[in-house]
């Protein structure tokens, strides 16, 4: 019988690791704890607007090579949507101003030298400190690294280290935010496209995989559960799901990749990030202006990103603890009136839905950034993937698929 590699987490992780096995020609079976694949990144129908949304809003860039190779492999890489050049919006709700942000495709900054083109306020020498966070030693954060002040910090480097981080910057590991860094601005425009998934996460990230998967013969099995992992003294030797226990042959092999506060439970010794940081998010049931650009950052708000998607606007708000316990009906409405003055749309609130999400990513410090385990383990059969994994990025779409990634090559060297 041909060996089976046992994928646990049907999220991007463990979707992207059964993709490169199944190229492989490795029989695969994924076992999903809940009713759907997905994990973070999935859509459902919301009967409190009505319609079909996404639980997050998730950006994607140009030069995510591993998502954009992802989403190739499965035939949707047609399905995001975004500027033909690297460009970003943005409104001051505190001064009124507004402004585009465009940068020069090359990864010579010309946009730099170019007063209409960089950020208002801003003088070509004020960019020069961003090259610290290229060089930062390990171990440091953001705010050992540049000052985290000024229009420039204020106007981008804030905003884009937040939503990359999930974290206030100034506490970011330094590591995380130079990554960023190299491989967005310090690359080029060409990298920094912004691409969103218009007809929602699971059209575009979820069901083509899936049906990927089954047309090369992997096995899905949802609403089970892993209990417990069986383990010998070099491998992972039977799987139990409680009502099931799956005995390993000899050339059979494991990939977890579930969150970590799941995976520690289930891997004695296993360190992990231990703190976390939330997300929450907002949906209205509105039809964007015709004018409004598929995303805006909106500073000196509550509010940080918007998005448009055909009748629906939604909303971003990163490092989001300090919104998970007050009233939804109170944030609904905070949310919408910035909403409505960045946008210009009715300032009566339209059908909602706040989703928030407590553990959204790990908490992006250098002490818990230092905690993430790799994709290898001393099981030799036996590999983790997630975007808690150490894949030099911090918690996003892009790092969740180089994890499956490097969790298959892990699997895929076995003898």
């Amino acid at each position: 019988m041909a060996a089976t590699v046992h994928i646990i987490g049907a999220g991007l992780a463990g979707l992207s690791a059964a993709l490169k096995l199944t190229q492989r020609s490795r029989s695969v079976v994924v076992h999903e704890a809940t009713a759907f694949a997905g994990g973070r990144c999935r859509s459902y129908h919301d009967a409190a607007v009505g319609m079909t949304i996404d639980n997050g809003n998730h950006l994607l860039l140009s030069g995510n090579h591993a998502a954009l190779a992802y989403l190739r492999d499965v035939g949707a890489a047609d399905r995001l949507v975004g500027p033909s050049h690297a460009e970003f919006s943005f409104v001051d709700l505190a001064s009124g101003e507004r402004w585009t942000l465009r940068f020069s495709d090359g990864r010579l900054p010309w946009w730099i030298l170019d007063a209409k083109r960089r950020v208002p306020g801003t003088r070509v020498l004020d960019y020069l400190p961003l090259v610290r966070l290229l060089r930062a030693a390990p171990g440091k954060s953001v705010g050992e690294v540049i000052a985290c002040d000024g229009v420039l910090y204020k106007r981008l480097v804030e905003p884009l280290l937040l939503a990359a981080l999930n974290i206030d910057p100034p506490q970011g590991a330094a590591r995380l935010a130079s990554a960023i860094i190299r491989e967005t601005l310090a690359t080029g425009g060409r990298a920094c496209r912004p691409l969103i998934a218009r007809e929602g996460l699971g059209a575009t990230l979820i069901e083509p995989a899936l049906s990927h998967l089954q047309q090369r013969g992997a096995v899905l099995r949802l609403e089970h559960q892993l209990r417990a992992l069986r383990f010998a003294a070099d491998k992972v030797e039977a799987l139990d799901f409680g009502s099931e226990t799956i005995a390993l042959a000899a050339d059979d092999a494991v990939i977890l990749a579930v969150p970590p506060y799941v995976a520690a439970p289930l891997v004695k010794d296993l360190a992990v990030p231990t703190e976390f940081r939330a997300i929450v998010n907002a949906h209205f049931r509105i039809a964007p202006p015709a004018d409004m650009p598929q995303i805006l950052g909106v500073l000196n708000g509550t509010v940080e990103w918007i998005f448009a998607f055909p009748g629906r606007v939604s909303v971003t708000i990163s490092a989001g603890d300090r919104l998970v316990d007050g009233a939804r009906d109170v944030l609904a409405k905070t949310i919408w009136s910035e909403v409505a003055a960045a946008t210009g749309l009715p300032a009566e609130l339209p059908p909602w839905q706040i989703v928030r999400e407590r553990r959204a990513t790990f908490a992006a410090t250098p002490e818990q950034d230092a905690k993430r385990p790799g994709a290898a383990t001393r099981w030799r059969n036996f590999a983790l993937a997630g975007d808690w994994t150490d894949t030099g990025l911090p918690a996003t779409i892009e790092g969740a698929i180089r994890s499956g990634n490097r969790a298959a090559e892990v699997i895929a060297r076995l003898p």
